[in-house]
């Protein structure tokens, strides 16, 4: 049960940053740099090459430590 609340959470943590990604990127970049707007799943592509990139899945939020939260 534990693993299904996991996932559960991880994809609404992924869904809920990309959403935040976009809403900041729309609001800062574009009116710094000129640059155009950008679409949710274009927020999401970036959180995922982010991760891969930086190699921190969710701001340090992992399986393991989920698990010894009780």
């Amino acid at each position: 049960m534990v693993v299904v609340e996991f996932i559960a959470l991880a994809i609404a943590l992924c869904l809920g940053l990309s959403a935040l990604l976009q809403w900041l990127w729309n609001i800062t970049i574009t009116r710094i740099f000129g640059v155009r707007e950008i679409t949710y799943w274009e927020a999401f592509r970036l959180l995922i090459i982010a991760g891969i990139l930086f190699g921190t899945p969710a701001f340090g939020l992992t399986f393991e430590y989920l698990i010894n939260l009780h």
